[in-house]
């Protein structure tokens, strides 16, 4: 036994007591218990830096890292290869719907693949509700500016007061005026005030829940209360929900937000650092055209440098043979590319729809170039041979053909009739060839296009090959009353009167296919094929994106004809957005319209605070709020003044590339 006993004994009277030995431990055990707690210690270390649950935001990185290298490696491992043409020049078309243009397909949700993947990694990776910025609180106009005007002051409903004020200081080509936002006088009726300011609260509820979940993205989720990553622009901060809605906020008196919009483009909206492709129209249409509003309504001259800023971005997308821009640029590389849908074509709408942002940016900097590139694109449309003089929807930027001979005034046509027209109206009526060309094509596309159902709705169908193929109308169509209208009123000649019937007739068809849904919204597309009228049947057609242009002509035809049912359609597609499409977090399009409690789809579009809720806002407005003979309005509805009949105008001489005084707010 010994060697096991200890070697010392404590004895009480003789008896031996128990005791615990006091044995110090060895060098080798020592060593051991410390490598152990290392062990210990350097594990936990690795757990809270380096696992998925303490450093998403790693994973996520390395995840799309490793994607980024697969891509270079082999684009076509990750995307699918353009689309080849076949024997008379076709392409399939495959589904994607943007704002301005839409294709046929199953899903009107579905956008850029480089977006979706990347949206899909930071979704899933990184589920995180975006906190609320703080700002500082300012002292709102009526408390801070009431002893004397200054610029950019908002006049109370009710109290007279000019359309433009001058505040003090040196002066540059009009910037000493700004616009006085006046939306009601003092006389009017009760219920078109309490009407407006429902859409003016519908306004804020919109902006706040975008400013607490998703201040600074694009797009929000109201249903899931943060960022919508994959919109048009992508996951990047481009804030394009505040650039859009920023004159919205302005024309509503909403200052205090107008000012954090404000700052908010000034400090962080830097395009050329985004490594990403972006739409060139999308871009002009939300970014440029929001930007020379705000410029417009208030001389602020950061909004003009923003939107050269922005415009400088997209040029290296017009450097082709004939000078038509590819649909796809990244502001970063320079790198420009077409949809893989459309192969090597560009889209008519895109094209044709830069022309009233990048003249107007010429003559408010200077620059020549801009006008440069649109007035290309204009010679290029008007000298090429036009089938049956109508403009197909694909034309190639390279050998300057036309594609498939696809012709549509709604998705992927629409807006470049709308920009010819409006062309014309904002060069003071000085460009006659706008004119000309939309008064041809409109005589064309009235004896071909223009159908009147069993029952009496008429409505324009799509041409292909100079024949109709569908029986249905788009809702991007649903603008055209307004064009009509304009068109009509501003020119008096052989088709004026044509005009204006027709406006009236496509604006009640698009009434009807708001009315016979149980939404009383209406659907993406609708048909008139036997006994079905102003419906929709396929699925993807009986979405509801929150889209504006039956609104816009609801307004147009209200100021030109005074009918009181345009205001009555108005208030009741207020009342159906507040019903089915408002949520706690914001505002979400519809899956199915046709359903009486319909899913929402968890998009508040940018171009919901731009157009649907400005147009509903003008709409119960005085006439002299914006009124139509000295603004017209962009494709995303931000107003441009009309050269030589409104002082906002601002032009400079064109070989002067002058600074305005910045009369910062």
């Amino acid at each position: 036994m010994t060697g096991i006993l200890p070697t010392y004994q404590r004895f009480v009277n003789g008896v031996p007591v128990p005791s615990i030995s006091r044995r110090a431990f060895r060098l080798r055990e020592k060593y051991l218990i410390v490598s152990v707690l290392l062990t210990f210690a350097i594990v936990w270390l690795g757990a809270l830096f380096y696992l998925p649950e303490f450093k998403s935001s790693s994973v996520n990185d390395s995840v799309y890292n490793v994607y980024k290298r697969i891509q270079k490696a082999g684009p076509e491992l990750l995307m699918p290869p353009p689309l080849q043409q076949n024997d008379v020049g076709e392409f399939p078309v495959v589904g994607m719907m943007h704002h301005g243009h839409g294709v046929e397909g199953d899903d009107p949700h579905v956008v850029e693949d480089r977006h979706r993947l990347r949206a899909k990694i930071d979704e899933d990776m990184s589920m995180k509700v975006l906190e609320r910025p703080e700002f500082e609180v300012r002292p709102s106009i009526s408390s801070s500016r009431a002893s004397s005007k200054a610029p950019n002051a908002i006049e109370e409903p009710g109290k007279a007061a000019s359309k433009f004020v001058s505040p003090s200081g040196p002066k540059v080509a009009g910037s000493e005026l700004k616009y006085v936002a006046v939306a009601l006088g003092p006389d009017a009726d009760p219920e078109v005030r309490h009407k407006q300011e429902t859409v003016k609260e519908m306004m804020r509820h919109a902006w706040n829940n975008y400013k607490l979940y998703a201040w600074g993205k694009n797009e929000l989720k109201p249903m899931s209360k943060r960022a919508h990553l994959s919109s048009v622009f992508g996951p990047h901060d481009l804030g394009a929900t505040i650039v859009d809605g920023l004159d919205t906020l302005y024309l509503m008196g909403m200052m205090d937000e107008f000012r954090e919009g404000r700052d908010w483009v000034a400090e962080h909206l830097h395009i050329n650092e985004i490594d990403s492709e972006l739409s060139v129209f999308e871009t002009t249409i939300r970014f440029v055209g929001g930007l020379l509003a705000c410029y417009a309504l208030t001389g602020d001259s950061m909004f003009k440098d923003k939107a050269a800023e922005v415009a400088d971005a997209l040029l290296p997308a017009f450097e082709t043979p004939t000078g038509l821009p590819y649909a796809l640029i990244n502001p970063s590389t320079k790198a420009s590319r077409q949809y893989h849908w459309a192969g090597p074509n560009s889209i008519l709408s895109e094209i044709g729809t830069l022309h009233l942002e990048f003249t107007y940016l010429t003559d408010i900097t200077g620059n020549e170039v801009y006008k440069e590139k649109v007035d290309r694109i204009r010679q290029v449309l008007n000298d090429i041979e036009k089938p049956g003089d109508l403009y197909p929807n694909y034309i190639n930027p390279r050998s300057g053909q036309w594609g498939q001979r696809h012709v549509s005034l709604g998705a992927l046509g629409d807006s470049f009739y709308e920009y010819l027209l409006k062309a014309w109206l904002m060069s003071g009526e000085t460009d006659d060839q706008a004119r000309i060309m939309f008064d041809t094509a409109m005589q064309a596309a009235l004896d071909k296009m223009l159908r009147v159902s069993n029952s009496g709705l008429s409505y324009l169908a799509d041409l292909k090959s100079g024949r109709v193929f569908e029986e249905k109308m788009d809702h991007l169509s649903c603008f055209s009353g307004g064009m009509f209208a304009l068109a009509s009123t501003t020119l008096k000649n052989t088709l004026s009167e044509r005009y204006m019937d027709v406006a009236r007739k496509l604006t009640h068809t698009c009434h009807e296919s708001y009315a016979r849904s149980e939404t009383k919204l209406g659907p993406e597309a609708f048909r008139f094929t036997g006994a079905v009228e102003a419906r929709a049947q396929k699925s993807n057609e009986k979405v509801y994106l929150l889209r504006p242009e039956t609104f816009e002509s609801y307004f147009i035809m209200w100021r030109l004809t005074k009918d009181q049912k345009y205001r009555d359609w108005g208030w009741e597609g207020v009342q159906a957005l507040e019903k089915h499409c408002r949520v706690d977090g914001g505002y979400t399009g519809l899956v199915n319209v046709y359903h009486q409690q319909p899913q929402g789809d968890d998009v508040q579009q940018s171009f919901f605070l731009a157009e649907t809720l400005k147009y509903l806002y003008l709409l119960f407005s005085d006439d002299s709020f914006l009124p139509l003979d000295e603004w017209v309005f962009n494709t995303e509805a931000h107003p441009l003044p009309i050269k030589g009949k409104n002082p906002l105008y601002r032009a400079v001489p064109r070989h002067i590339n002058a600074d305005d005084n910045d009369n910062t707010l």
